[in-house]
C-alpha cells in the first residue's frame, strides 16, 4: 500500500468515524463504481505518485433526494442508493474533502472541487450544493466552492 493511501484512510477515519457511523457512505469498490456510473467527475484526487494527497467525494443528487436528507429523512449512505444515472441532478453533495495536512491551504481541493462541479455542470443543471460539515475548513471550503460556481449553499443542521 502507498504512504499516502494509508495516510489517507486514517486521516478519513479520524475526521469522519465512517467505521463506526453506519449512516455515513462507506466507501468500497462497489460504492467506486456506482459513483463512476452515475458521474465520472464525483471523485477526483491529487495523486503525485504516493497515492492520493488530496480526495474529493461529490454525489449529484435530485433536489429530493437533497430535501430528504437535509431533513433527515435519509442517511447519507441512502443518498447514494437513492440516486440513480439516469436522472437530471439539481444538486450536488459535497460528501467529502480530505486534504494530508502538508497539502492544506494551497488552493488544491477548492480546484479539485470547483473542476468537477464545473464538469457536472455541463450535463446537468445543478443550482445547489449541500454539505454536512465536520471540520471549520470543511464549511469554509464548502462556501467558496458555492460562491465561486455561484450555487446556493445548504448545509444539514
Amino acid at each position: 500500500m502507498k504512504p499516502n493511501f494509508k495516510r489517507m484512510l486514517d486521516l478519513v477515519d479520524e475526521v469522519f468515524e465512517t467505521r463506526s457511523d453506519p449512516d455515513q457512505l462507506q466507501v468500497n469498490q462497489d460504492v467506486l463504481k456506482r459513483l463512476e456510473e452515475i458521474h465520472p467527475a464525483t471523485l477526483s484526487e491529487l495523486d503525485e505518485g504516493e497515492g492520493p494527497c488530496v480526495w474529493i467525494l461529490l454525489i449529484p443528487t435530485t433536489a429530493k433526494v437533497m430535501e430528504d436528507f437535509l431533513s433527515g429523512k435519509i442517511s447519507e449512505q441512502e443518498i447514494l442508493t437513492n440516486t440513480f444515472p439516469a436522472q437530471s441532478f439539481e444538486a450536488i453533495y459535497l460528501c467529502s474533502a480530505t486534504t494530508l495536512p502538508e497539502y492544506r491551504g494551497k488552493g488544491i481541493s477548492k480546484k479539485l472541487c470547483v473542476d468537477a462541479i464545473k464538469n457536472i455542470q455541463t450535463d446537468h443543471p445543478v443550482k445547489t450544493l449541500y454539505y454536512w460539515p465536520f471540520t471549520t475548513e470543511g464549511k469554509k471550503l464548502a462556501e467558496s466552492v458555492a460562491k465561486e460556481r455561484g450555487l446556493v449553499l445548504v448545509k444539514k443542521e
